[in-house]
């Protein structure tokens, strides 16, 4: 069966188990770098930034090797880069299932076994690499035994190995003796930082902080030139108008000497002066402001933002949190990104070589769980269950982040209500007066509503009694008795009824009376000791 790739490509399975993009010694693809940034001018870097723009056969090569020193020479930016990248890669890949079926639960719990391992955060920093250089490879290393394909290891390779096709400039190919190569199926995952829109090559934060980052060299190579030049106080050494060459010479030695010594000997006659400048100190900030500003624009290139990495006065907590939001936004999309790129270039081919094409293949998210506000649930719950609104027990816990208890688990239980027989404390006199003054309004008004419920129940016995869905019944039997007695033969009608009396049922009569009669007595009795009161 023939698979295909992302893009379309077949894929041929004899060339997955060797490396394709390794380093050689006599090679194209060798270890050596030309560093670029040495002695690195306005000029210079224009010319490199420029040349990078024009894709393939190498043009890239010097802004890559610049992007990787730049890391290494400069601390803020290598600080902040490094915080991008391993913010995203400590949160963890989590696999979901495409759907419910049984292949595709099969298939998200074989990645998800392959995702379970120690190395993976590492291998996520390397292809989060491209945040800086706008791209980066990492070669699979494919192991295949028992009828299985697996990933043994992800490696990552030296950008500059590769670069984008001259026709497109999108295509990444690869550096081989025999010249530039489309890069094999299933062989390699190519993580592309969308960093910016335009050409992939432009996309990358390296390019951005670029200037920046020269700039700032500039200036600390100025500033180190100052604090050597006037960081120390001027030293004057004094000689007697008699001193001949030698002693002369002996005074210089030890002018240049006392700085780095500390120590110096003199003949009798001569003397050491310092002269300290008290505007040194002004002059010098002009270069720890400059460097403190572009600072704080890289920051905000990078992460969005500055108060989490810059010290000032002007800082505030609230800030902090709305910068932070900013820069979980930049995580957000920095961690979809990498998921897609894990999905099409790795989570792909390890189903389909197992287990043939898939429609649907298992998803992956990288992603941080957005924080509970315990509190505002439990809050919620509280005022709007009794309001009748009814929730239920497993969608509180899922908000909670609780899951319910097993059979065999410990469960924390409400504290023991208090013993009947326990005496609670005295009231004081002031509290023990309110209280009772309290007790007495509660049964006035226990009263008065006892009065009402009594009015109310009459009132309802009433309308029952007098109800013609109760009457009616009734009369209709001793009315159909009578009538028939009457039309029998008129002049014995008494004889007659007499005679059928026993077979009337006047059940539903005697009930009726006795409702009425019960009704008649208790108003009574409620009437009477309404005049006594």
């Amino acid at each position: 069966m023939t698979l295909y790739d992302a893009y379309g490509r077949p894929v041929d399975r004899t060339k997955l188990t060797r490396e394709h993009a390794g380093p050689s010694l006599t090679g194209v693809r060798a270890l050596y770098a030309t560093h670029p940034a040495s002695g690195l001018t306005p000029q210079r870097l224009a010319a490199i930034l420029r040349e990078a723009e024009v894709p393939g056969h190498g043009s890239a090569e010097r802004y890559l090797e610049l992007a990787e020193t730049m890391e290494e020479r400069d601390l803020h930016y290598a600080g902040v880069l490094q915080t991008r990248r391993r913010q995203v890669a400590q949160i963890g890949v989590s696999v979901e299932p495409a759907s419910d079926a049984r292949d595709d639960v099969r298939d998200a719990d074989f990645v998800r076994a392959w995702f379970d391992r120690e190395e993976v955060e590492d291998e996520l920093v390397d292809l989060l690499d491209a945040l800086g250089k706008s791209y980066s490879v990492a070669e699979i290393v494919w192991e295949h035994s028992a009828r299985q394909w697996m990933p043994a290891r992800l490696v990552h390779r030296l950008p500059q190995w590769f670069d984008y096709d001259a026709d497109t400039g999108t295509e990444l190919r690869q550096r081989t003796d025999g010249g530039w190569e489309p890069l094999a199926p299933w062989k390699f995952l190519v993580h592309q930082a969308k960093v910016k829109s335009g050409l992939p090559i432009r996309g990358g934060l390296a390019r951005i902080a670029a200037w920046a980052w020269l700039f700032k060299s500039l200036t600390w190579r100025d500033w180190v030139r100052f604090a050597e030049t006037y960081g120390q106080p001027i030293r004057i050494g004094r000689y007697h108008p008699t001193a001949t060459r030698t002693d002369k010479d002996t005074l210089t030695r030890a002018v240049r000497d006392v700085a780095a010594d500390a120590a110096a000997i003199l003949p009798d006659g001569m003397q050491i002066e310092f002269v300290a400048d008290t505007t040194v100190r002004g002059r010098s900030e002009i270069y720890r402001d400059l460097v403190m500003y572009i600072d704080a624009q890289i920051s905000v290139a990078v992460l969005g933002q500055t108060l989490t990495t810059q010290e000032g006065a002007s800082g505030s907590y609230a800030l902090g949190q709305v910068h932070n939001a900013v820069r979980a936004d930049i995580e957000r999309s920095d961690a979809l990104q990498l998921a897609a790129t894990l999905r099409r270039d790795l989570v792909r081919p390890m189903v389909e070589l197992n287990y043939g094409p898939r429609p649907q293949l298992p998803r992956v998210m990288i992603r941080r769980e957005d924080p509970r506000d315990v509190k505002m649930i439990v809050d919620a719950v509280e005022r709007l269950v009794p309001l009748g609104l009814t929730i239920r027990t497993d969608d509180v816990r899922a908000l909670l982040g609780f899951e319910a208890p097993g059979p065999k688990d410990d469960v924390l239980a409400p504290s023991a209500e208090r013993d009947p027989a326990e005496t609670p404390p005295a009231p004081s006199a002031p509290a023990a007066a309110r209280d009772a003054e309290r007790a007495e309004i509660a049964a006035r008004h226990d009263a008065d509503d006892a009065d009402d419920d009594w009015e109310k129940g009459l009132d309802a016995l009433l309308d029952s009694a007098a109800d013609p869905d109760r009457i009616e019944p009734v009369a209709t039997d001793l009315a159909g008795a009578f009538l028939a007695a009457v039309q029998s033969d008129p002049a014995l009608a008494s004889a007659r009824l007499a005679e059928r009396y026993p077979d009337i049922d006047a059940r539903g009569l005697e009930q009726l009376l006795g409702r009425v009669i019960f009704l008649a007595r208790t108003w009574g009795r409620l009437a009477a000791d309404d005049e006594d009161a």
